[in-house]
């Protein structure tokens, strides 16, 4: 069975807080994530095939990830090892490593799950710490996280991983915790206009919503309070209520906005929005590496300035931080909204990344090839390749860079707006001299 810390079995269940005493036992008790763990759907399916695999959950605070790992271990009677990235570094990598060797190697032969809470906190190498220990299979590696992993985890790490989203709760959810909190005496009635209050406060984060309670019950044990109005609930809890009252919105509805804002070209509601975010506690960092990917995905070559100022105003809150770097960030944002779009890039490199996927390896051409050695240059390694430097305007018409046998595919395709305008018209320009070049050298260029 997993392992659990002699604290956590000799707490009473009074005495444990609110939140463990409502954490799922079976899979049938978890709220919400039903894409995950409704029936037919993939983390159900994993936990019925008998078999573990190394995954990231990720997700906001507060929407299960630490429940599904723990039952993930007590589906395949495995020990479970949890660690956090933040507190943690490579010695409780070590001593993981160590006592999942005693369990597979005891009488037993007990798997382990490592759970690695905020694993993007940790650096490469204690990332790659774990990479010979998950391909071996001496633990199942789950790590959870609320960035993306895509940015925040090692990409060796992450090709080892199913990688599985997990939403933020809704409204219906937070109200199921709220009836189970009552159902075991734990908090008293609550009045429908302060629940919904309660609920918008949590904003899909039932750690928030449990912590909340928990406090609620305190202090109204203290008052010998029978019902909980909203009058008291503002009282007791006060301005931090009334910052969070967001109706129930989401935190990644919110972004979204954003960033539908700054594409479209406004300004105004970019900017609202942007302080939505900071007032509902999104950490700024979090927005300054939002605003870098709006510039490159939006924007990109048609104001290449725009990357360059998303990075400044990051490093220029790092720097200051809140809330004298909050303005910078609040400048990009504007700077964003007004700066010509183009996603021509973006979605070049999505076209190439597909066809790369689907495509074959193709070997690279042999005038294109480096020719360190004087055998590799007897193999004709580099014979051939033109010197862009040495042409005429430095540029070599009809020479040809991608694979033999590859006809031009055209991915990059400029807009006609900014920068890109210019970019468009060199292309046009330099395509023309290319075909020129296969049909024959033009008089005029020669003259």
């Amino acid at each position: 069975m997993p392992r659990t810390t002699p604290a956590a079995s000799a707490a009473t269940p009074l005495q444990q807080p609110l939140a463990e005493r409502l954490r799922p036992r079976n899979l049938g008790q978890v709220i919400g994530q039903q894409h995950l763990l409704g029936e037919g759907m993939p983390l159900r399916i994993a936990f019925e095939s008998g078999r573990p695999h190394s995954c990231i959950l990720w997700g906001p605070p507060g929407v299960g990830k630490t429940t599904i790992a723990r039952l993930m271990a007590d589906a395949f009677d495995a020990q479970f090892i949890s660690m956090s990235a933040v507190l943690g570094g490579v010695k409780d990598i070590r001593e993981a490593v160590e006592r999942a060797q005693a369990a597979r190697d005891g009488l037993t032969a007990q798997g382990t799950i490592v759970f690695v809470d905020e694993v993007h906190r940790f650096n490469k190498s204690q990332q790659d710490a774990f990479l010979p220990h998950v391909e071996s299979g001496l633990f199942t590696f789950i790590g959870a996280t609320t960035e993306n992993p895509s940015f925040e985890v090692n990409s060796a790490l992450l090709s080892r991983a199913a990688v599985y989203v997990l939403q933020p709760l809704g409204e219906e959810d937070l109200r199921q915790i709220v009836a189970r909190a009552q159902a075991i005496q734990a908090v008293p009635a609550i009045e429908k206009v302060a629940e919904d209050r309660l609920i918008a406060y949590a904003d899909g984060d039932a750690r928030r919503l449990l912590n909340t309670l928990e406090t609620l019950a305190v202090a109204a044990a203290r008052e010998k309070l029978g019902t909980i109005d909203d009058a008291w609930l503002l009282r007791v809890l006060g301005e931090r209520m009334r910052r969070y009252d967001k109706g129930g919105e989401q935190f990644y509805d919110t972004i979204s906005a954003l960033h539908k804002s700054v594409r479209g070209s406004d300004p105004d509601a970019s900017l609202y929005w942007f302080v939505r975010m900071l007032d509902g506690g999104a950490d700024p960092r979090y927005m300054a590496r939002r605003l870098v990917r709006m510039a490159s995905e939006d924007i990109g070559l048609a104001d290449p300035r725009a990357l360059r100022l998303a990075l400044d105003a990051a490093e220029v809150y790092e720097r200051l931080g809140t809330p004298e770097g909050e303005l910078a960030l609040a400048e990009c944002v504007v700077y964003l909204a007004m700066a010509p779009k183009s996603n021509a890039v973006y979605k070049a490199y999505n076209a190439v990344r597909a066809f790369v996927k689907k495509d074959g390896t193709r070997p690279v051409p042999m005038h294109l090839r480096n020719a360190p050695t004087k055998l590799m240059k007897e193999l004709d390694y580099g014979k051939g390749y033109r010197y862009a430097h040495d042409e005429a305007d430095g540029f070599a018409a009809g020479e040809r860079y991608l694979p033999d046998g590859m006809e031009p595919p055209n991915f990059y395709q400029p807009v006609a707006r900014g920068l890109e305008i210019r970019i468009g018209e060199k292309l046009r320009e330099l395509r023309r001299r290319n075909a020129g070049a296969e049909d024959g050298p033009d008089p005029a260029d020669g003259a």
